[in-house]
């Protein structure tokens, strides 16, 4: 096409993809979302970045940044008019710099989070950013969504391990922000603004994160509870025991790791008789900066007065890196299951810890009530108060009829959530998935100041059409 004349001399033409070659990027992760897009581009540098961008700027054609394809809520999904431009950030995926006096690192924004954490560890220190799709998924991706993961009890969401952001404003322009300061009290913080805006406000082309020392010991131990009662009680005796040592606390409904043994027999719940068939079960992490004796100990006196009190009714205390792997890998290959199983109904919700196991019981209970026989895939970081509330078929139901009511599941949820002073996205994002929904729950005041924002940084309203803001 020769309108796109111009990206072949910004990018080359190797890297300008049209008809079936943009397929692949035109389809969620998920399959649930499917585009088209006039092209894909996929600049190499922040300069050719700029430039792809000064260039739609000038021909008013909309933008649709994209990582790895990860996203679960249609965020990085052109729509079907075929206009926009994709801008496949993919091939800017190097480690720029590590500063292990400063303890900071620079990343390009596609650069998959499992490569950045790998360098952090090559150069003895820890990135702790750590989800599921970690092997995929790219870090312009997680600051895209302010992604959280497994251990956001302890070091917080991307938004808190980032010091800085090197960005590209709709006009083309690039902000150079990778600073790696903790204290920087000069105005606005623009950081905190890009991150979590899915896009719609600039394309983040690289950060610099908080890096930590690597832990000397690690404990992994998967506990058998009675209900999410027990689990919020012992969540308060891992605090008490463990302060800020605890670095992860996952709650796992007990079907969903039926589910994940089921899809894939080579793993096991390492439970005897009672114990592997138990309503609910919490992984939890400790990570101790003196010794592995001393991280053992405290560990096992712990995880002993839960047994002894009959808060936890069963616990598997991993013996060597290989179990904690192990028990690892049940907890992040449910995503993996439920795909198999047949698409459902996910939320990715948070809820006040005090007040989870009172949403789950009363959302369960209206959910069976308005839809008999659905299945509840429950997971998620208690630790945040972050839960994955899905919705599955089960037998009651084919997949496509589950779907076909997914509104009605969507307004139940959500409205649970909102009654019991939750958010309706935790950690995914809005993207398309949600936007819809966001001005029922969202504060009218705090809406209003969100489209401010977007009016006055891309009035053409160029930045990833269709997301966040209807």
């Amino acid at each position: 096409m020769k309108q796109l004349d111009d990206l072949l001399g910004i990018v080359g033409a190797a890297n300008v993809l049209t008809g079936d070659d943009t397929v692949s990027y035109c389809t969620d992760w998920r399959d649930r979302y499917h585009g088209r897009a006039l092209a894909v581009v996929r600049p190499g540098s922040t300069a050719e970045v700029a430039d792809v961008v000064r260039w739609c700027a000038g021909h008013r054609v909309p933008i649709v940044p994209q990582g790895g394809n990860t996203s679960l809520c249609g965020g990085a999904t052109p729509d079907d008019s075929a206009t926009a431009l994709v801008v496949s950030l993919r091939r800017l995926n190097r480690v720029r710099a590590i500063d292990t006096d400063n303890d900071t690192m620079v990343v390009e924004a596609g650069c998959v989070l499992q490569a950045a954490q790998q360098a952090a560890r090559d150069a003895g220190r820890l990135f702790p950013l750590s989800l599921a799709a970690e092997g995929s998924c790219t870090v312009g991706g997680n600051l895209g969504t302010n992604a959280g993961g497994t251990q956001v009890l302890r070091y917080g969401n991307t938004r808190e391990l980032a010091l800085g952001l090197e960005v590209v404003t709709p006009q083309g322009d690039v902000w150079h922000g990778l600073r790696g300061l903790r204290k920087d009290n000069t105005g606005y913080d623009l950081r905190d603004l890009f991150i979590g805006s899915e896009g719609t406000l600039g394309i983040i082309t690289a950060a610099t994160f908080k890096l930590y020392p690597l832990p000397v010991a690690q404990c992994t131990a998967l506990l058998g509870l009675a209900s999410v009662e027990s689990a919020v009680r012992a969540l308060s005796a891992a605090r008490k025991g463990f302060g800020a040592a605890l670095t992860g606390f996952e709650l796992i409904a007990g079907r969903c790791l039926d589910g994940v043994v089921e899809c894939f027999p080579q793993q096991r719940i390492p439970f005897d008789g009672p114990s592997a068939k138990l309503p609910w079960y919490a992984l939890l992490e400790l990570s101790d900066s003196e010794s592995e004796a001393h991280a053992r100990e405290r560990f096992e006196a712990v995880i002993g007065e839960m047994l002894e009190s009959g808060l936890v009714s069963d616990a598997v205390i991993a013996e060597n890196v290989a179990q904690s792997n192990a028990l690892w890998h049940l907890r992040e290959s449910i995503p993996l299951a439920e795909k198999a199983f047949g698409k459902s109904i996910k939320h990715d919700v948070s809820i006040p810890i005090s007040r989870m196991a009172e949403f789950v019981g009363t959302t369960n209970a209206a959910l069976q009530a308005a839809f008999p026989g659905v299945e509840h895939v429950i997971f998620g970081h208690l630790g945040d108060g972050n839960l994955h509330y899905n919705v599955a078929h089960g037998k009651a139901f084919s997949e496509q009829e589950l779907l076909a009511r997914q509104h009605s599941v969507y307004a139940l949820v959500h409205d649970s959530v909102h009654a019991f002073g939750g958010s309706i996205s935790a950690e995914h994002g809005i993207g398309q998935l949600k936007r819809d929904a966001l001005p029922k729950y969202k504060d009218p005041v705090e809406l209003a100041i969100m489209h401010q924002i977007k009016r006055a940084l891309d009035p053409h309203r160029l930045m990833n059409p269709g997301k966040v803001l209807v």
